[in-house]
């Protein structure tokens, strides 16, 4: 095991089967194949070469006959596996017709096979990424549709804010998402293009057979402008930052004095080798884990874009490196997230508890809002403090602050009765605009 999406115990949690698949030695050799036959077949109808070569060519490009051990060998004698792999296919191709092999990767160079391969590669990732996304997408509108008028404190500074309902936070995460499906659908098309270019990108081996550049691929050269990949990798890192966003309040929400949702349930999932009690959170600890990864490993690729002039001596190669990775450990992350999402165990009865945590306290914002409508802003937050302290104190141990507000001359004087007192001290009576903001995201 060199990594842990190479290891046959961890890979199935830190990467998946479809994103191993598409960032493997025998896919990403298929790719370089596809590029070779497609150049084949185009350069044989335009006349660039001749059509028997093209032919011969397309049939030799299969995967079944290169040999992966000598690729390997010459890839690390050589240094790039392009050249070997292209050595291999004239011999095979000089088999049907001794010449016809020379027509092989005609005007071509390596960078054009190599990054053409990886957008492809990255096409792939991306219809998982998208299909998983949609999952996602899925999961979270039945969560705040069943719970937009769940009532559940909100918290500021990881302390009770006001109440909210728990279909707004679903609501809210909902939202992101959908934006990260509106950001796939923007750059996909910067992404997806063609590197064919030659030496240096000027194309000066073809410029005189007469074909020209068709709209389906970029205006120029992008052999040393890497941007298209900086911003495959800055996607994946926002969108996975997305699902750690997630997981951490899941974390939080699942401590035993808490208790307001849970990890969906499987037996052992998350047991303690010594506690037999513990039920951790653990599809939250690998998302938290793989999505700090994918940002760290991100960065590398705004690194790489530092390259020089032409064709770069080394940033290239940090793309190699980490861009299997930043795919197989953000779908890995996105699955697991969905899962989460799906299975997440909400539990209303513990919310409506932890509402009543601070007895009336939650909802001290209401109170001040509606004093200070008569006394001043000011001076009706300076008076809710006061009371608000006492209910943490001996002298207010058994009382609500509906009860405190009820017995205070200033709010008696304000003309504020104990009904209405009862009303703005009643949580779910403040829940602002949660539900209608919810509908709102729904309706997207």
């Amino acid at each position: 095991m060199s990594t842990v999406t190479d290891s046959l115990i961890f890979r199935g949690i830190f990467s998946t089967e479809e994103s191993s698949r598409i960032w493997s030695d025998s896919k990403r050799t298929e790719k370089y194949l596809e590029f070779e036959a497609a150049l084949a077949n185009v350069q044989g109808r335009l006349g660039v070469i001749p059509q028997r070569a093209a032919d011969a060519i397309q049939t030799k490009c299969r995967l079944e006959v290169i040999d992966m051990g000598e690729l390997a060998v010459k890839t690390q004698q050589i240094g790039y596996p392009v050249l070997p792999l292209v050595k291999q296919l004239v011999d095979l191709v000089n088999e049907v017709e001794p010449g016809l092999g020379e027509w092989v990767h005609w005007g071509a160079t390596t960078q054009d096979v190599t990054d053409t391969a990886t957008i492809l590669q990255l096409r792939d990732t991306l219809e998982i990424v998208e299909q998983t996304l949609d999952d996602i997408i899925a999961a979270l509108r039945e969560l705040s549709l069943a719970h937009a008028s769940t009532p559940m404190a909100a918290r500021s500074n990881l302390q009770q804010a006001v109440p909210m309902t728990f279909g707004f936070k679903m609501a809210r995460l909902l939202a992101t998402f959908l934006r990260h499906k509106q950001r796939l659908s923007e750059f996909r098309p910067r992404l997806l293009v063609l590197e064919f270019g030659g030496a240096v990108g000027t194309l000066a081996t073809l410029a005189d057979t007469g074909v020209a550049l068709d709209s389906g691929v970029p205006d120029i050269a992008w052999h040393t402008e890497r941007d298209r990949i900086a911003e495959v990798g800055a996607f994946l890192a926002m969108v996975t930052g997305t699902c750690a966003k997630f997981a951490l309040d899941v974390k939080l929400l699942m401590q035993t004095e808490v208790g307001e949702v849970s990890e969906p349930f499987y037996p052992h999932r998350g047991s303690s080798s010594t506690m037999p009690q513990k039920r951790n959170p653990i599809s939250c600890v690998y998302i938290t884990a793989m999505a700090s990864t994918v940002r760290q490993l991100s960065a590398s690729l705004f690194e790489a874009m530092v390259e020089d002039h032409e064709r770069s001596t080394g940033p290239w190669e940090i793309e190699w490196i980490v861009l299997p990775q930043i795919c197989t450990l953000g779908h890995s992350t996105l699955v697991q997230t969905r899962d989460l999402v799906r299975g997440l165990e909400v539990h209303p009865e513990a919310m409506r508890r932890n509402l009543d945590l601070t007895r009336g306290a939650i909802v001290s914002e209401a109170a001040m809002m509606k004093l200070g409508a008569v006394i001043g802003r000011q001076k009706a937050h300076d008076l809710i403090y006061d009371e608000c302290q006492k209910l943490g104190g001996t002298e207010g141990v058994s009382k609500q602050l509906v009860d405190l507000l009820a017995e205070n001359e200033t709010v008696r004087k304000a003309g504020i009765g104990r009904k209405e007192l009862e009303d703005i001290c009643d949580p779910v009576k403040y829940l602002g605009l949660s539900e209608d903001m919810v509908r709102r995201v729904l309706e997207q």
